[in-house]
């Protein structure tokens, strides 16, 4: 996907065309979130497949491995498919990473807040197609979904327990909470461990189940981030930005930019903005 974000709809005519075509498990570069009104889906993740029914929600995070096969249930499918590149919303990606990386899907009660979600879709949906469409609204907007989103959630499957997961899923969020707070410090692994009171390794240990990342990677990938933030929408140089992320000299981040994204800091904003005018 080119574009920072998108949204489009699936009815019943758009789900016949899917589910004829050829649809195995892949992977993208892109994360999405399908949000159901009506119609059910088949969806193959984490290695299961399982048929969920209206209403639900359900996000696949950057590069999981999945299948989605819309059903038609009584001549009837609506679904919103929302998807949006990671630096989209910088500030909350990897808390969402957290939240969804052991329960992709969830089915949800017709309520108020499902209603709501329908409407903010469709006010994302009207912004976009405007001909000077204003991402900060959009940015806000699905903000907001993902925060109804979490209230459902807390009240279908309260966070309570204490088997290991729910304690590992605890000190990775504890560990993304100050990761917020100094990513842009040429802090290391020892840094984060020590606020954790835990070592390296046990760290480490952790961001690999929930992440498939080390503490390193998931460091690097939330500056770079960030980077491709501050390079689609302010006007500082290649070299203020770098410094600001704790990159020393402007031809190291170039280079460490370049490695994990494919273009150089430079090409990245050229790009961006030509696609947002």
């Amino acid at each position: 996907m080119i574009e920072t974000f998108k949204i489009f709809q699936v009815d019943a005519s758009e789900a016949e065309k899917i589910i004829a075509s050829e649809n195995e498990p892949h992977y993208h570069d892109f994360e999405e979130l399908i949000i159901s009104t009506e119609g059910q889906l088949e969806h193959f993740i984490d290695f299961k497949s399982t048929v969920l029914h209206a209403p639900f929600v359900s996000f696949v995070t950057k590069g999981k491995v999945h299948r989605v096969k819309p059903i038609i249930k009584d001549g009837k499918c609506h679904m919103w498919v929302i998807r949006f590149k990671s630096e989209f919303i910088p500030e909350t990606i990897f808390q969402l990473y957290s939240l969804y990386h052991d329960n992709a899907s969830i089915e949800l009660s017709e309520n108020a807040c499902f209603t709501r979600l329908d409407t903010l879709c469709e006010m994302m949906d009207e912004e976009i197609k405007q001909s000077s469409p204003d991402y900060a609204i959009i940015r806000q907007l699905l903000g907001t979904v993902f925060t109804m989103i979490e209230s459902e959630r807390r009240k279908l499957k309260p966070d309570n327990g204490d088997d290991q997961l729910s304690t590992q899923n605890i000190t990775f969020k504890n560990f993304l909470a100050i990761l917020e707070e100094n990513f842009r410090r040429n802090v290391g692994v020892d840094y984060y461990a020590e606020k954790l009171f835990m070592s390296a390794r046990n760290l480490n240990n952790i961001c690999h189940h929930v992440l498939q990342q080390s503490v390193s990677e998931i460091i690097e990938t939330r500056k770079l981030i960030e980077a491709k933030n501050l390079l689609s929408t302010t006007d500082k140089t290649v070299s203020e930005i770098g410094f600001e992320l704790g990159y020393r000299e402007k031809a190291y981040f170039t280079r460490v930019f370049k490695k994990r994204t494919g273009q150089t800091p430079t090409a990245f904003r050229t790009e961006m903005r030509s696609l947002i005018s």
